[in-house]
């Protein structure tokens, strides 16, 4: 069964001497706005949450070139090892694709690939019921280069200067939803919504890099809101604001993560559990 309760969940995420989403178009630097707050975008956060998923032994449809699994480099590769050249009606396409594989019944996906079947084109949009918006640090954070000097022994030996770009100390707001509206056109289910919750929970579980060293990035708090029904009693908006921090910290400077004290508004989660809203907040790994 589809899933029946509108979700919202806020995640804190703390960064330490890491680069949590590097800009292509900067040398790779940690993403940041004009005033100096970090940025993590919401297609890395999903590349994340697919890497997990995998790692729970969900099928994945948009793999990342380091967790390949089938031998498949392409999308179109890997839906016509699957269905063949015979599911190329759009309501087939849909309906098979969301529920061969989580990560198109979570996020959507546009199945674009040409033509399968004879003249038979294929692009259709599923559009997924979870969403997450792009995650800003509460304080600006410092970018920090640093020089380093590759040496490899073969024939000839070779120094290499380059730069390696971190953060030094970043706290960072993660916010999103699960419409079940959309869950019910993609199949969905509560079943789901605990796997999206524990990917969460776990989200830099195997996820270190060069840039990304072991324990560096973690998720420290999971706000997950379920609500009674598919309408939601507040808006996912109102969710967002009640989350409550000690504000004075949004200066440049390094901060404990206790010091930000966080918490959602105490007569907010009232007028929720009154509603029958379920409040759950769970310790990240």
């Amino acid at each position: 069964m589809a899933l029946q309760n509108k979700i919202d969940f806020i995640a804190t995420i703390e960064v330490i001497n890491a680069n949590p989403n590097g800009d292509p178009l900067n040398n790779n630097s940690p993403r940041i706005n004009f005033d100096g707050y970090g940025i993590i975008s919401d297609v890395a956060l999903k590349r994340k949450i697919r890497n997990r998923l995998q790692n729970m032994g969900k099928n994945i449809f948009v793999q990342s070139k380091d967790r390949i699994e089938d031998g498949h480099v392409s999308l179109k590769a890997r839906y016509l090892d699957k269905f063949g050249k015979d599911v190329v009606e759009d309501s087939n396409v849909y309906a098979e694709s969301c529920k061969e594989w989580i990560d198109v019944r979570s996020f959507g996906q546009v199945m674009t690939f040409g033509k399968i079947k004879g003249d038979k084109g294929t692009s259709i949009g599923i559009r997924g019921p979870v969403s997450i918006g792009i995650s800003q640090s509460l304080s600006p954070v410092t970018n920090i280069d640093m020089q380093i000097t590759r040496s490899i022994m073969g024939d000839t030996a070779s120094d290499t200067m380059g730069l390696k770009h971190y953060v030094e100390h970043g706290v960072y707001l993660l916010k999103g939803s699960i419409n079940p509206f959309f869950a019910e056109k993609t199949g969905f289910t509560e079943e789901d919504a605990n796997l999206i919750k524990e990917a969460l929970r776990t989200l830099f579980i195997n996820d270190s890099s060069a840039a990304r060293p072991e324990g560096s990035m973690s998720v420290r708090d999971l706000y997950w809101i379920k609500h009674p029904g598919e309408l939601g009693v507040k808006s996912s908006g109102q969710i967002f604001n009640s989350i409550e921090y000690n504000k004075e910290l949004d200066s440049f400077g390094q901060f404990e993560y206790e010091e930000y004290n966080f918490k959602l508004n105490s007569d907010f989660v009232k007028e929720l559990e009154d509603a029958n809203v379920t409040v759950e907040l769970i310790e990240g790994q």
